[in-house]
Order: structure tokens, then sequence, then C-alpha cells
């Protein structure tokens, strides 16, 4: 009988501590001198670690930023990231998102997956640790984060108060072990003043690390000119539909979401409107922001007009996808996210966009660099995450890289992503309405995240 086995003994109250978690909409707000992320996530910071207090564990709150509970004494200390922030609720749910709702073998509720019951297992494991009387040859802590979802703050801040763990990692992705993130670039180009001479209001996108389903464009035009933008439909791919109005035209441009970190997968509703109207009208009639997109990108999605595109072998190819757009009578601005290659350097990368974004006259804003995350394959912890994983499951994890980002890239090279997710369990909705885990899928990572977190305490 491996260590591991022995959180199946905590289900009932795992179930009960994530109901209370879950009921705690900790979605993050606007920052207040108290609050960095909004008072809910806040709460659900202080709760936890209250909880973990509660379990007998030494427990610590920075500035409410992010938080950690700790098992063992001596130098050397070994961690788990998570994260009780969530994205917000959205429509479509069949239940209420911030009530654990149980229908079966599955649990619905906004965070059950990303990241809250990650989180609470994660203090169950240390929680099992304690119980079980082990006398630890180095300290480990569970740190719990309160912005994950707003662009990792919560531990940058955490961080320059506490000390970076020897090793870590993070119950935030999939199994097995992923030792490669890519680095991400996310900018803003403004134009000082709308140039457009035709566009009275161009929109679309929500946010900045996913690919816009749906734009739209009032365009003040002749009725030849609606002819010709319908007559230019035909060899525009795209969903385009027309309302005309007084002294022009709205063109709705439908197109297929998905997350920034695999742009291929979705259908760029803006990239693909600007196109459709260059078919018709002029870089000077059209403005700055829009003639970028049209001559700098196009509806491409890996950065070869900019002149960045590149790839290596251990993550693959930079993605670039336009995220936003907002073009009204006194602003004129698009947001970009970039995810490139773990052999890359971000700032040049940043340097060439720069240079492009000057001779449209446009200037840079940068939002965040994130550094990517490099752990090298034959790495004592990626070894001892391995045995881990073929200790519960009898199985090879297997490593892999991935265009997304998790706390392991705030820790230095120190840190990767395990689990919580198998690769043989279907999509669990985890920004989408009805997230939802299966609690005996659950229970197997939170064998695996014990044996790993006793693997590590025990190591000399």
């Amino acid at each position: 009988m491996h260590f591991g086995s022995r959180i199946y003994q905590y289900e009932k109250a795992f179930i009960d501590d994530l109901a209370k978690l879950i009921s705690i909409p900790s979605v993050c707000t606007t920052a207040t001198e108290e609050y960095p992320f909004g008072e809910q996530s806040a709460k659900a910071l202080n709760w936890i670690l209250k909880r973990a207090e509660e379990m007998g564990f030494q427990a610590a709150n920075i500035d409410n930023y992010a938080g950690h509970a700790e098992f063992g004494i001596g130098e050397h200390m070994s961690a788990v990231l998570a994260h009780v922030d969530v994205v917000p609720a959205g429509e479509g749910w069949d239940s209420d998102p911030f009530i654990l709702t149980q229908k079966g073998d599955l649990l619905f509720g906004r965070g059950v997956l990303d990241d809250k019951g990650a989180a609470m297992m994660a203090l169950y494991c240390l929680k099992a640790l304690k119980d079980a009387d082990i006398v630890p040859k180095r300290r480990l802590r569970v740190i719990f984060g309160a912005g994950e979802e707003v662009g990792m703050d919560d531990l940058r801040v955490y961080f320059r108060h506490e000390p970076l763990p020897d090793k870590a990692f993070t119950p935030d992705s999939d199994y097995g072990i992923c030792n490669r993130e890519k680095g991400i670039l996310q900018f803003s180009l403004n134009a000082k003043e709308n140039s457009a001479k035709i566009v009275r209001q161009f929109q679309g996108g929500t946010v900045i690390n996913a690919v816009p389903s749906s734009a739209q464009a009032d365009i003040c035009c002749t009725e030849q000119d609606i002819a010709l933008l319908k007559k230019a439909c035909e060899h525009v791919k795209g969903n385009f539909i027309f309302t005309e109005n007084e002294g022009g035209v709205v063109i709705h441009s439908q197109g297929k979401a998905s997350h920034a970190m695999q742009p291929e997968a979705g259908f760029n509703a803006v990239t693909h409107l600007a196109e459709l109207l260059f078919q018709v009208f002029t870089a000077e009639q059209l403005g700055d922001i829009l003639t970028f997109i049209h001559e700098q990108i196009q509806t491409q999605c890996n950065g070869a007009l900019l002149g960045i595109a590149q790839a290596d072998e251990p993550s693959g190819a930079l993605t670039c996808n336009v995220g936003k757009v907002e073009i009204f009578q006194q602003k004129a601005v698009v947001s970009i996210d970039v995810r490139y290659p773990v052999t890359s350097d971000g700032n040049d990368i940043m340097e060439q966009i720069q240079s492009k974004a000057s001779q449209y006259h446009l200037s840079f804003d940068l939002h965040h660099l994130n550094l990517p995350l490099y752990m090298e394959e034959h790495a004592p912890f990626i070894s001892l995450l391995k045995q881990a994983y073929q200790t519960v499951t009898g199985k090879q994890a297997e490593l892999y890289a991935t265009g997304g980002g998790t706390y392991a890239r705030t820790v230095q090279g120190r840190c990767v992503a395990f689990g919580p997710l198998f690769a043989d369990e279907p999509n669990r909705n985890m920004h989408d309405a009805n997230e939802h885990i299966d609690i005996k899928r659950f229970m197997k990572h939170g064998e695996i995240c014990l044996q790993a977190m006793y693997d590590m305490i025990m190591e000399p």
C-alpha cells in the first residue's frame, strides 16, 4: 500500500469544504487598498487559510495577494501552488454556479476544476501527512493565490516577501508533466486619434487571451460601396450580416472563440472583418489600427508578416492572436496576445513589434511579458513526479508543452504543472458553463498529489 492511498478517508470532508469554498464568488474585481483583487477573492483566500489553521497548520496571508499553509521545519522548502480566484460564471448554467451541485459522480460549480478543487485537495493532502505523524525532512507549503486569472501578479508579490521553494508543482493543468510553457507577451497598440475617415465604430472581442467570436463595424459609405462589400464576401472567408442605416451600413462578423494559446482552433471575427473592409476601402479611409492589422497580421496566427514567426523543437511555433479591437470617435486600440517558444527571447520579439507599430504612428502599451518555463527532461524533480505517478497509476507520465500559462512560470524554473485532469477525461468546461469534475477521477488525482507531496518531504 503506497502512501497516496490514505487520501480516500478524507473524501466526504473534502467535498463538504469544497462546497463552502465554491459558495464564495471569488471573481477578481477592481482593486482597493485592502483588496488587490476585490473583496470576494480575499474572502476565499482568508477562508481557506482559516481552514488550514483549524487543521493545525501555520498559515500566513501576504496582503490578500496570496498566502500559505506550512507543514514541517527546516531550511529546504518544497511547495504546491494553487489558486482560489475564478473566472466569471457567465451564462448557460444548468445549476447555480456558486452552489456545489452533485449529479452522480459529477460535481458542478465555478472553480471546482480551476482551481478550487485542486487547492482544497492539496490542503487535505497536507492534512493526511500531518495526521500520519510523518517526520518530514523538509518544509512543505501549499501556496494559495488570489489573482491567477488576471495575470498572476498575486504570486509575484508573494515571492517578494517569501522565499522561492526549491521545487514545486501546480495542479492546474493535465497529467503527465508540463515542463515547457511558452512565453506570453500581451500588449495594446494605440492610435493618438481615430484616423479612420469612414469608420464610425469598430468593436470586436472581450478579452486579450481569446479569439474574438464576434465583431461589428459601423461604416459611413454609399450604396455602391455596400454592393461591393457584399460582392467581396464571395472570396473573403467569414460569416457576415449587413444592416443598412442612414449614411452607411453595420456589418456583423461571426467567428468562433478559442483560447489564445491555440488561435488556429478558432475563427477570428475581427481579422476577417478587417480583410473584408480592405477589399473595398483604402488604408486612409480605414485608419491606422485596421491598416496595421491588415498589413502586419491579416488572418494569420503565426506572426509571419510582423517578422516574428518562429518555432523550436521543445515547444512548437509562436502564435499571435488579435484579441480585442475598440475604435470609437476618440479612441482606437487593438490588443494582441503572443505566445512564443521557450528558447526565444521575448524582449527581441517585443522590439520587433514596437518597430513595426511605430511605422503606423501607434504607441505600444505592454500589459504582460511572462517569461517561458523550461525544466529539462532529466531534472531530478521530473523523475520524482514520474515515480509518484507510476506508483499510483502503474503508467508512465508523459512530458508535454503548452501555450497556456500556470503558476509554474512564477517560480523561476523550479516548478512544473502536474494534474489534475487525466488525458482520457472528456472536456470538463473549465472556463465555460457547467464546469465540473468527476469525483472518482479527482480522488485518483488526490492520490497522486499526496504521493508526490510525501516523496517531496521525504527526500534527504
